[in-house]
């Protein structure tokens, strides 16, 4: 039994979570129901929730599949996300309402749920639903141009329609067509579902596409997420560039909010936030700052957003009000991350005036009254710059909040190809350009068609102006939403949960050498995004591939060397980083991470659909098109935790993806073993040719993840199905790849032929394997798994012995040292152990090897534009793979790292 498996069966009667990241300790055998604790992501309550929704796993057979559940006090609605094999729960999501005085932690249990005072309550005719949260009403319409048609409190007009719009023009500027045309496009619902109606939470799902009236295109799809007791609505939207990008060129990109205004001008307000907790506050006609003073009373109410009786007003300002100037339009742009100004006007066809700057706004903007208002917040506002926030009308019966996810003060996006063929136009001369840029390129295939990008935004009908601290939490709750979750060390708990990987321990020497390493890893990719500005609209979330020591920069500019596109597993990295620590930063980076490599690096549309694109200058500008980049493993972490619909969709959307091997043979270039290595190699009949790494295993992990989710065994048989046919071939996983059936889902042909690739198993592969094999029985298949984890690192007798050759392309040693590591542990072999730990502290070559004492140099002067800190040694694919060796080697083979490992680590 394992050391987890001890744990799990000695507190089988449940577990209980103390609050923070404490102790997780085994709860008394008289307790008949597992019980955890919830816990904020940040270890404090925040200070205002509109709503959270969030993922907890359960051991095997511990908690039946419809089990409700109970959340201390709070009223909480409950629905299973994945289950077991064999039918029970093993991972729930939990929604819970509005919090303001939130507890530390929550004990989370089976149980009869709480039920909200004030339930969330659905209807729907022909036309649209209703969704009813206290006294406010909200009406979405099933069809038509707006996402929300209006909202009432206590039968009174609350907020107008909500609508999406697109700005786009036929060319990049002026200087390149003079006769520059622009072309305004509205959202049009075409279809809308209600995904999940309960007491605490409602989410409806709609679709549709942008028109002129003439031309329709930009798909999109737009989740609004209502929670009891809320004035919020979470808007996710996403959409899809499906148009040519050498004349589609998009300006603005927005969602807007009608905001009745019905009070004094002197009674009308609006806010935007700033950095951190500042807010801008100023009314459509100030009563501050005259040449006769209003009085004290009038004063402190407009600054404080109150009413102002007409009575407090001095009748030296009231009799001449109407010869003070009122200010209808208000805009906050955040043109670049580090700096936005907010300016305002007094009517269309007059100068804006420069009424604020500062670096880093939050994204948040209110127009209204002590009556009401709407304020509207987009997320990441800075980290996507450009982007703007705009209050039109605001002196008007209607202003008009609009949230630019692309602001026009922008150029217009320019997503063209950023190179020219320069000639490359024949196989040969595209495969020299590879060997010297790295970059894989041929014309048609580096397009961004298909690529897509999702926008987080919060949506309020207040009852009245908030106050400015109020507004201040506000907008935290936008730019960092609060997250309910559970401790590293009860995740940890559950056998097989994302497979082998270890909870920090710097006890002995050579831990805390390594965990050193691996600590300096995560910070170091989180000051590099600040300091090198890896933010933008398409970029956030992303990393670069490969350092240029000599200029001091990232190689942005070189080929297949600048945006890592989640290449050799890097989303990975993050999430285990968080998983074992639990740091709410590396869980942000981890989320922007995924939101951006799941929708930005991958093509959903077209003839690629399903594949990503491999690292390079632009996301979709490589020319190889593979499934080990929109891989589900990749993006798995963040569903469970999170229970996010959005990422669940996009890893649905991979189940089929194998179909796209019909029209993209992914190594139609390179000479390989057995192929031509120009155009498609012959295959058998009725099948596509299919490597086992880096193709088969990324659909394995979609297909686990639909098994999980749905239960639906037609998933685990396809999955069965490839295990036991790559088990049939002579040489196992050591064929790298066979003829695949598309239909069965079996490996054909003999398997008799040695073909060995060191990227084989560094897309998710090993991590995929390790959880599968707990779910699955293929005893057959997890032989020859052992036989590659055992024979992949071997000295060149070994497995010249085992193979009868010597296979050349096997770099990468530390990386596969956690293949030789789970080796070790399952065929309990003390020597495998030791090598594996040679090989991971030792790496391909001891010159080279990780450095586990690593420190920065900083860099000043002229010879960079501005100060960096620097690490010449680290390469992304390097700091992913080991950082992840690192991680499962402690778990698996962690016993022996001082018996084994130090010698090693010293040396």
């Amino acid at each position: 039994m394992t050391r987890r498996g001890l744990m799990m069966r000695t507190a089988a009667v449940g577990l209980i979570a103390s609050a923070g990241i404490a102790k997780e300790a085994a709860a008394k055998t008289t307790t008949a129901t597992p019980v955890t604790e919830a816990i904020w992501l940040d270890r404090t309550a925040p200070s205002l929730s509109e709503g959270v929704t969030f993922g907890v796993p359960w051991p095997r057979g511990a908690v039946g599949a419809k089990a409700g559940f109970t959340l201390g006090d709070l009223p909480v609605q409950s629905w299973p996300i994945a289950y077991w094999p064999d039918g029970s729960l093993k991972w729930s999501a939990h929604a819970i309402g509005p919090q303001t005085a939130a507890q530390v932690s929550y004990p989370l249990a089976p149980g009869k749920p709480v039920a909200p005072t004030a339930p969330l309550s659905v209807s729907q005719s022909a036309d649209a639903f209703t969704i009813t949260a206290g006294n406010l009403t909200w009406t979405v319409p099933k069809s038509g141009k707006a996402l929300i048609t209006s909202a009432t409190r206590a039968g009174k007009p609350a907020m107008g329609a909500v609508t999406l719009s697109a700005l786009t023009q036929n060319a990049a500027s002026l200087d390149e067509q003079p006769d520059l045309r622009q072309t305004a496009f509205d959202g049009e619902v075409t279809t809308a579902m209600l995904e999940q109606s309960g007491p605490v939470r409602t989410v409806i799902k709609l679709d549709g596409r942008h028109t002129d009236g003439a031309r329709q295109w930009l798909p999109f799809s737009v989740r609004l997420y209502f929670y009891a007791g809320s004035d919020a609505v979470r808007i996710v939207h996403s959409f899809i560039f499906d148009g040519d990008e050498t004349k589609d060129f998009i300006r603005g990109l927005a969602i807007k909010a009608q905001a009745p205004m019905t009070d004094e001008l002197y009674n009308r307000h609006i806010r935007f936030s700033g950095q951190e907790n500042g807010v801008w506050g100023e009314a459509v006609r100030s009563l501050t700052g005259l040449r006769r003073d209003p009085g004290k009373i009038a004063r402190e109410a407009q600054i404080a957003g109150k009413h102002v009786d007409a009575a407090d007003i001095a009748l030296a300002v009231s009799d001449n009000l109407p010869n003070s100037p009122y200010w209808n339009d208000f805009t906050c742009a955040q043109t670049t991350p580090d700096g936005y100004t907010i300016r305002k006007r007094t009517e269309p066809g007059h100068a804006f005036i420069e009424s604020a700057a500062d670096h880093r706004a939050s994204g948040l903007m209110y127009a209204g009254s002590p009556q009401g208002g709407v304020a509207l917040g987009l997320k990441d506002f800075w980290q996507r710059a450009p982007t703007r926030l705009d209050v039109r009308g605001a002196a008007t019966d209607m202003a008009e909040l609009t949230a630019w996810l692309w602001s026009p003060d922008a150029p217009a996006m320019d997503i063209r190809a950023w190179r020219p063929d320069w000639g490359m136009d024949t196989y040969q001369k595209q495969n020299d350009g590879l060997l010297l840029t790295y970059e894989d390129f041929e014309p048609g295939w580096n397009r961004p068609y298909g690529v897509a990008r999702t926008s987080e935004l919060t949506l309020w009908a207040l009852a009245a102006t908030p106050e400015r601290q109020h507004f201040a939490d506000m907008a935290k709750t936008v730019s960092i939403p609060p997250r309910l979750t559970v401790t590293p060390e009860r995740l940890h708990l559950i056998d097989g949960l994302f497979g082998a990987w270890s909870l920090p321990d710097s006890s002995t020497p050579t831990r805390a050498l390594i965990e050193n390493r691996l600590t300096y890893q995560l910070d170091y990719y989180l000051k590099q995004v600040d300091e090198r500005k890896w933010y933008g609209f398409w970029n956030y979330g992303d990393v670069m591939h490969t350092y240029d020591a000599d200029r001091h920069v990232w190689r942005y500019d070189i080929g297949g060397f600048a945006w890592d596109n989640s290449e050799l597993q890097t989303d990975m990295m993050f999430w285990y980083g968080y998983l074992r620590s639990g740091r709410a930063d590396v869980f942000r980076m981890a989320e922007a991470m995924t939101r951006h490599t799941s929708e930005v690096d991958v093509l959903h549309l077209g003839p690629y659909k399903g594949f990503g694109t491999r690292h390079g200058v632009q996301h979709w500008s490589d020319s190889s098109k593979q499934p080990r980049v929109s891989n589900a493993a990749f993006k798995r972490f963040y569903y469970y935790l999170t229970a996010d619909e959005r990422t669940g969709d996009l890893m649905r959307d991979l189940v089929t993806s194998d179909e796209t091997l019909k029209t993209v043979y992914i190594e139609r270039k390179v000479a390989t073993a057995g192929g031509s290595g120009i155009g498609i190699r012959e295959q058998v009949a009725g099948t596509v040719d299919c490597s086992f790494g880096t193709s088969w295993a990324s659909f394995v992990a979609a297909w686990l993840t639909e098994w999980e989710r749905t239960g639906d065994t037609r998933w685990r048989d396809r999955i069965l199905a490839g295990m036991n046919s790559i088990a049939k071939l002579k040489y196992g996983w050591f064929c790298g790849g066979a003829p695949y059936d598309l239909k069965t889902g079996k490996f054909v042909g003999p398997g008799d032929k040695v073909d060995v690739s060191h990227l084989n198993a560094v897309f998710g592969v090993i991590e995929i394997t390790e959880e599968l094999l707990t779910l699955v029985d293929a005893p057959a298949y997890k032989k020859v798994w052992l036989d590659y984890c055992k024979y992949y690192n071997a000295p060149a007798e070994e497995i010249k012995a085992f193979l009868g050759v010597v296979p050349k392309d096997r770099s990468l040693r530390d990386a596969h040292s956690r293949m030789t590591a789970y080796a070790a542990r399952e065929m309990k072999d003390p020597k495998l152990a030791e090598r594996a730990w040679q090989e991971f502290l030792e790496g391909d070559n001891r010159r080279f090897r990780t450095n586990l004492q690593p420190k920065t140099e900083r860099i000043d002067g002229p010879a960079v534009l501005y100060p960096v800190d620097e690490d010449v040694r680290i390469s992304t694919n390097g700091a992913a793979q080991w950082g992840l060796a690192a991680i499962e080697n402690l778990q698996l083979i962690g016993d022996s790292v001082e018996t084994y490992g130090a010698k090693y680590a010293n040396s």
